[in-house]
């Protein structure tokens, strides 16, 4: 198999099922940007210690596996009889546990605050941003065309996991958050009153 097809020196790409589109169409984007969130997980995985983080070496794992799918059932333009969608309609749901888990790791947050700590946290940090602009691209091929469902929820709950995990890597190597300064408390408990600014 050659890398190089010549086939998108015009500007196009394929589709699942063969239809050419120009590389920067929505669905394109979409799928690109779902990429582009796992080639950050793979530089965070890089940069994790691999003892006692074996959990999240895991995860993360799972997460690519994942994506994969998400992708391709982003690059397929119409539903189609003979295609079976790879992403489940649980696959946001599964994420959930993940979520508190990972929450539960970390200093109990109140304010909003600054991406960074060790380099491994601040990728995840970046895969999150990644995920967020994938949401909204596929959000925007939603407007325009019919998707899968469950791509777009799965994209938004795994945003919220990556930003957790990299706060609970944060916190297992001793990494303090640093709270945006003119941050008003924003994550409180339910029936709670925001402070006054």
């Amino acid at each position: 198999m050659r890398i190089y097809t010549r086939g998108g020196d015009k500007g196009k790409t394929a589709l699942i099922g063969g239809e050419r589109r120009f590389k920067d169409d929505a669905r394109v984007e979409a799928y690109g940007s779902v990429d582009e969130a796992g080639a950050f997980l793979a530089y965070a995985v890089s940069l994790l210690p691999k003892e006692g983080f074996e959990d999240v070496h895991d995860a993360i794992l799972a997460i690519q596996q994942r994506l994969w799918d998400v992708g391709a059932d982003l690059a397929l333009p119409a539903e189609s009889e003979k295609y079976h969608f790879r992403t489940p309609t649980d696959a946001a749901s599964e994420l959930e546990p993940l979520v508190d888990k990972y929450q539960s790791e970390a200093e109990k947050l109140t304010k909003f605050v600054l991406r960074g700590g060790h380099p491994a946290a601040a990728t995840l940090h970046v895969a999150c941003t990644v995920a967020r602009r994938a949401e909204r691209r596929i959000v925007a091929l939603m407007r325009q065309e019919e998707i899968h469902p469950a791509t777009l929820m799965y994209v938004n709950r795994l945003s919220d996991l990556l930003f957790v995990l990299a706060r609970a890597v944060n916190a297992r190597l001793g990494e303090k958050d640093v709270q945006y300064e003119n941050s008003p408390e924003v994550f409180r408990e339910p029936g709670k009153k925001p402070e006054s600014r």
